[in-house]
């Protein structure tokens, strides 16, 4: 295939040229029926490439649980070869059922792009898998990587083993439990049980809606990081931020994750460390990282939106209720979220139902762990001093973090 042979298309899906006819053997040229499903990955994403593929092992994972809406894996390696995600994190991939005709999937597929922006790659049952990138480089790496991942699940189910958790323990060991809380207090809340000691919550999905931190809380640290590190730039506050941020995005150079740029060396100018420290602050935020260097420094800038009045903390409507009856009954209420302390504590202090902080008792970080790790949820009982896991109640709107409080003893 050459240049010659490509159709090339508008924007708006028109075409601007067509291969010229070729002498038998060769049929008359056609635009692909993908063409408007491509159309909406350039448009939707940005994308530099597209991949379509019938490979074998895209339809039989989305066999595998014919009713799925997802495709999940997890603590695999190549997931690092996937933009925005790393070995702990949680690949998701949203699954569309097939049509007879290919152009018959587009609005689906667009609904299935808009619905997981952090997406890159979209499956169709029995039929095949999208991919898409930065650049064709990188539309078939993410392919290969998929394929693999793929295949490793396919073998995994044969042998009965669960590939969407991160101990990849037996499948019939994973199952979600019917009902993590109990209702029996009014008005939608729900409380722990009389024998439990103390509750853990998660934030995001949980207590706050999803909304509102990807919508008001990363844009507002996504827009003010570089005046805050040009404003504290020489605190010590700050050079830790930056110290940490090194450490991470050297490692992320290494594993060659996507918008990753060398940061300058500290004799550099003030102006070359921020510039690169906001790209990858930036790039990092659009991947939704869950680590602790990022949401460290996310924290202090909250901390100044915060008191400026600029942010106000929103949770869901049933949780000031649900937080007065535990503390009333004698219950112990904890946080445990991928933002940082400071943060949580932030947001619990100045909700839009007041302060809050007074019906909890302490706030936990990714520096006691991943949240998808059981040894994390062994750590919160050993410093909560409970007599036995299961005295602890862990709600969450995360599977993966579910079935790690799970294994760890937790209710």
């Amino acid at each position: 295939m050459v240049p010659e042979d490509m159709y090339v298309m508008s924007a708006d899906g028109k075409v601007l040229s067509s291969p010229v006819s070729k002498p038998w053997p060769y049929k008359p040229p056609k635009c692909t029926d993908c063409a408007p499903l491509f159309m909406k990955a350039y448009l939707m994403r940005g994308a530099g490439a597209v991949i379509h593929s019938h490979g074998m092992e895209t339809c039989i994972a989305t066999m595998l649980n014919p009713g799925a809406k997802e495709f999940r894996i997890t603590h695999m390696e190549m997931i690092k070869g996937i933009k925005g995600h790393g070995y702990h994190d949680e690949l998701v991939i949203p699954i569309i059922e097939n049509t007879p005709y290919e152009y018959e999937l587009t609005d689906s597929l667009a609904e299935a792009i808009a619905a997981y922006p952090k997406a890159t790659a979209v499956l169709v049952r029995n039929h095949g898998i999208y991919v898409w990138g930065d650049s064709w480089i990188n539309a078939k790496t993410q392919a290969e990587c998929y394929h693999y991942l793929f295949d490793a699940a396919i073998r995994l189910y044969q042998l009965g083993i669960d590939w969407t958790t991160p101990e990849h323990g037996p499948i019939n060991n994973a199952k979600r439990p019917h009902s993590i809380v109990s209702p029996d207090i009014p008005s939608g809340c729900h409380a722990a049980k009389s024998a439990k000691h103390s509750v853990v919550l998660d934030i995001e999905g949980t207590t706050t809606p999803i909304s509102f931190v990807t919508d008001v809380m990363f844009p507002y640290a996504r827009d003010n990081v570089r005046k805050h590190l040009t404003s504290t730039y020489d605190s010590d506050e700050t050079k830790e931020d930056i110290k940490l941020l090194r450490i991470q995005v050297e490692e992320d150079l290494k594993n060659g994750i996507v918008g990753s740029v060398p940061i300058p060396p500290d004799d550099a100018s003030k102006e070359e460390v921020i510039n690169s420290l906001v790209a990858n602050v930036e790039s990092m935020i659009k991947a939704d990282r869950k680590i602790t260097s990022l949401k460290q420094l996310q924290g202090h800038i909250w901390r100044t939106g915060f008191e400026s009045k600029e942010l106000q903390g929103v949770v869901f409507e049933d949780v000031p209720e649900v937080l007065k009856h535990w503390h009333a009954s004698g219950t112990k209420v904890y946080i445990y979220s991928s933002g940082s302390r400071e943060a949580q504590r932030l947001l619990f202090g100045n909700t839009t139902y007041g302060d809050l902080r007074r019906y909890l008792y302490g706030f936990f970080d990714t520096t006691t762990g991943n949240k998808r790790e059981t040894r994390s949820y062994c750590e919160i009982s050993l410093s909560l001093g409970v007599d036995n896991p299961a005295q602890i109640l862990f709600i969450t709107d995360v599977f993966q973090e579910a079935v790690a409080a799970k294994s760890a003893g937790n209710e």
